[in-house]
């Protein structure tokens, strides 16, 4: 059942690019079960040795451990950024009738 518990799996986007489109992409093809687009922030890193800045939208990705592997191969054909970010977050608790429809909504 582990491969079953929430994640919920962190990204942005450029705000030139189309969150609604990547966001139904993944839920289409059930590897999200939610797709919540953030406003706009800014993101101030670093990147082949200089300091950036640039106004991005954050990207929460709902799903399940067992899609990890899948989502992350996808979001990566689909992000337009060389180096994506992809960070999955364990979920500490969630009420039983979300998490029950996370797992339906995200089985392939």
């Amino acid at each position: 059942m582990a491969d079953l518990e929430p994640v919920v799996v962190l990204t942005t986007l450029p705000v030139t690019a189309d969150p609604a489109d990547f966001g139904r992409t993944l839920v289409m093809e059930r590897l999200a079960a939610c797709v919540t687009v953030l406003g706009d922030v800014l993101a101030i890193y670093r990147w082949q040795g200089d300091v950036c800045e640039e106004r991005e939208r954050q990207i929460l990705i709902k799903t399940t451990r067992d899609r990890l592997g899948a989502l992350e191969q996808r979001l990566r054909a689909l992000h337009p950024y060389q180096v994506p970010e992809f960070l999955a977050l364990a979920v500490a608790q969630g009420s039983g009738p979300y998490v029950s429809w996370l797992r339906d909504a995200t089985r392939p």
